[in-house]
């Protein structure tokens, strides 16, 4: 197979890339060359938001393209058009945040969409997801692959969350836990991500498919418990009710990374509906293992994870933490 990369020298793009080259695939990797890709693939340059970005994409003929752009649907639009008779298939990694909010629990992948367009800059992350879908299937028709994933985890994460929970019990003492412990929680791991979404390229699957664990698969218990073994222990989990830490102004999310409390959001966000991908071959490893590996790679760096620069960082401060613990 031979692969062509828009992105992959970052978090998902990179997983994916790397999974490509472990199956003997030939790697082309498109990138704006700020990063160093993974060794083993060839590298095009340019910029996707920029007149005439895309030059370096002129000639040349792949098996398939895997398009990570979280951006204006009309980078997507732009790569469409240019590739959709020199490639067989695309496959767009995009979110469950395209459902309308708010999605009901067991919401599967014929629920309610936000609005989008191929044409439209940047808005918002869900409707430029949305658009992103628009522009690959206007392009590629049932060659599209849609993989709306759900909450992504694991090594190479630039976002924050499961690096500042391990750098958070890496620290040891009473940590702020948000209950219940047994909230059921759904994210993927980000190479089970990208094995997925590989297979089912390759086995010529198309449409959209909800990516992300089954619901049960983990909790906010064996997640936090597997972060606290990781890194050596010396962390007290304190399992604190959810409305306590609502009432204090707490934000989940950011200030808690992953935690959600039960309600619309949290049906939105941990609830959906992945039994479309099961059937289609997704698994997904046990929560110890991606924790467990994310934090070796992020020791390997110093436990300074690398930050998106359009992400606001996460994680609640030590000060206000300490006084919700009462020390």
């Amino acid at each position: 197979m031979k692969l062509l990369m828009l992105g992959g020298t970052e978090f998902v793009g990179r997983a994916i890339t790397e999974d490509a080259l472990t199956r003997g695939w030939e790697v082309t990797v498109f990138h704006r060359g700020h990063h160093t890709p993974p060794p083993g693939t060839s590298a095009l340059h340019g910029d996707r938001t920029a007149p005439g970005g895309l030059a370096a994409l002129d000639t040349g003929e792949w098996d398939l393209v895997v398009d990570t752009w979280g951006g204006a649907p009309t980078a997507v639009r732009d790569s469409g058009a240019l590739l959709r008779d020199r490639v067989a298939r695309y496959a767009y990694v995009s979110s469950r945040s395209v459902y309308a909010y708010p999605a009901p629990a067991g919401l599967a992948e014929d629920g309610t969409l936000v609005d989008g367009s191929p044409d439209a800059g940047s808005t918002d992350y869900a409707e430029d997801k949305r658009g992103g879908e628009l522009a690959a299937l206007e392009a590629f028709g049932d060659r599209a692959l849609l993989a709306r994933a759900g909450l992504i985890l694991g090594p190479y994460e630039n976002v924050g969350r499961l690096p500042w929970w391990l750098n958070r019990t890496a620290r040891g003492g009473p940590v702020l836990a948000p209950g219940p412990r047994e909230l059921p929680i759904q994210y993927i791991d980000v190479r089970d991500l990208a094995r997925w979404t590989l297979d089912a390229a390759e086995a010529g699957r198309a449409g959209a498919y909800n990516l992300v664990s089954p619901s049960g698969h983990a909790t906010m218990g064996t997640l936090l418990e597997a972060c606290a073994a990781a890194t050596g222990g010396g962390a007290e989990l304190r399992w604190t009710d959810s409305d306590r830490l609502l009432a204090a102004g707490v934000e989940p999310w950011t200030e808690l990374p992953v935690w959600v409390p039960e309600g619309e959001a949290y049906d939105h966000t941990h609830r959906g509906d992945v039994s479309k991908a099961l059937a289609a071959g997704l698994t997904c490893r046990p929560v110890e293992e991606t924790v467990a590996d994310t934090w070796s790679w992020l020791r390997s760096l110093g436990g300074v994870a690398p930050q998106r620069p359009d992400v606001p960082a996460k994680g609640i401060s030590a000060q206000r933490e300490a006084a919700l613990l009462g020390l």
